[in-house]
């Protein structure tokens, strides 16, 4: 069954937020050093409930966003009545992830976990 996997938090000072939250939750929180400005949250120790996620500059996102592990659900997903938001972007290593939005307009991700995922600017992810 598809379970959350990843969330993110919209921010306008991305750093400055990262370290609201260490202070808040002793999360560990490091720039990701990638083409976007991107801070990635670890909650805990592997192996303990819970997921990790991210701080990432603030576009037209409102609030949280969760991503769900699937496998090539970007078709269903339209089919069922919701709508694909763009393409889907490779995350090198990571694997194939596309925002989506459902029926009442709540936007979420969808990541096809594959960690041979490779990124090459300007082509599509091909799926």
């Amino acid at each position: 069954m598809p379970r959350v996997i990843h969330f993110e938090i919209p921010s306008g000072d991305p750093g400055q937020l990262a370290e609201f939250y260490r202070r808040m939750f002793g999360w560990e929180i490091t720039n990701w050093g990638g083409p976007v400005e991107y801070w990635l949250i670890s909650t805990g120790p592997e192996g303990e409930p819970g997921i990790n996620g991210a701080i990432a500059r603030r576009d037209v996102r409102e609030g949280t966003r969760n991503t769900i592990s699937v496998t090539s659900a970007l078709k269903r997903v339209v089919e069922i009545g919701g709508k694909a938001l763009g393409p889907t972007m490779a995350v090198p290593g990571v694997g194939f992830h596309a925002l989506c939005q459902d029926p009442e307009g709540n936007i979420f991700g969808i990541m096809e976990l594959d960690p041979s995922a490779k990124w090459t600017p300007g082509e599509g992810s091909g799926r």
